[in-house]
C-alpha cells in the first residue's frame, strides 16, 4: 500500500538546512514535478481510511491545497483553504501559527458552528500548523470529524495526541544526509 508515495519518498533529494535535513518533495513541496498518478494514490488513501461524513474538507495553504483540491473533486465535499492573506470577510478567525522554522498569521474564512469538517495537509513535523488550525476551527464551532496527514516527521503527531487530538497519518519518515528512511 501507498507503493508510489513510498518510492517516492526513498528518491526524494535533501537539502541541508542548517542543521536539518530537508527533503524535497512533491507533496511537500510541489517539485520537481507532481504525478497525477501520486496524488490519485494519496487521495484514494484517504477516502479509504477517512470520516468523509462532513461538510467542508479544510487545507492549508499551500502544500495542501492539491491535495485537498483532488479529495473534494473525488468526494464533492467543498473545500476551505486556510490562506497566508488577511481577506477581511465577515466571520474570517486569524490563527497564529508558530512552527519549528516560522510563525504568522493564517486566516479561516467560511467555517461555521455545526460545519462537520476533514482537516487534510501534506506533512506534519512539529504540529505548530496543526494545533493553530485546530484552535481555530474550535473557536468557529466546527465539529473536526478527522484529521489525515500524508507524511510524519518529527514528534508533531504525538505532541497533538498527548493534547487529545486524534490524527491519521499515512507514512513516518526520517531524512539524514544518506536520504529519506520510512518508519511506518
Amino acid at each position: 500500500m501507498l507503493e508510489r508515495l513510498k518510492k517516492s519518498l526513498l528518491e526524494a533529494p535533501i537539502y541541508k538546512r542548517g542543521d536539518y535535513n530537508y527533503f524535497i518533495h512533491p507533496i511537500t513541496d510541489g517539485v520537481p514535478e507532481v504525478r497525477p498518478e501520486l496524488i490519485r494514490e494519496v487521495v484514494t488513501h484517504i477516502i479509504r481510511t477517512a470520516d468523509l461524513d462532513v461538510d467542508k474538507i479544510v487545507t492549508i495553504e499551500a502544500m495542501g491545497i492539491h491535495i485537498g483540491t483532488a479529495l473534494s473533486l473525488f468526494t464533492d465535499v467543498p473545500l476551505v483553504i486556510i490562506r497566508k492573506r488577511k481577506y477581511g470577510l465577515p466571520g474570517e478567525i486569524e490563527v497564529n501559527q508558530v512552527t519549528g522554522y516560522s510563525k504568522g498569521q493564517l486566516y479561516l474564512n467560511k467555517i461555521y458552528p455545526g460545519d462537520r469538517v476533514i482537516v487534510v495537509d501534506d506533512v506534519i513535523s512539529t504540529g505548530g500548523t496543526a494545533l493553530a488550525t485546530l484552535g481555530a476551527l474550535k473557536a468557529a464551532g466546527a465539529e473536526v470529524k478527522d484529521v489525515i496527514v500524508v507524511i510524519e516527521r518529527g514528534m508533531g503527531a504525538e505532541k497533538l495526541k498527548s493534547q487529545g487530538h486524534q490524527i491519521k497519518t499515512m507514512l513516518r519518515v526520517d531524512a539524514d544526509e544518506s536520504g529519506v528512511r520510512i518508519l511506518e
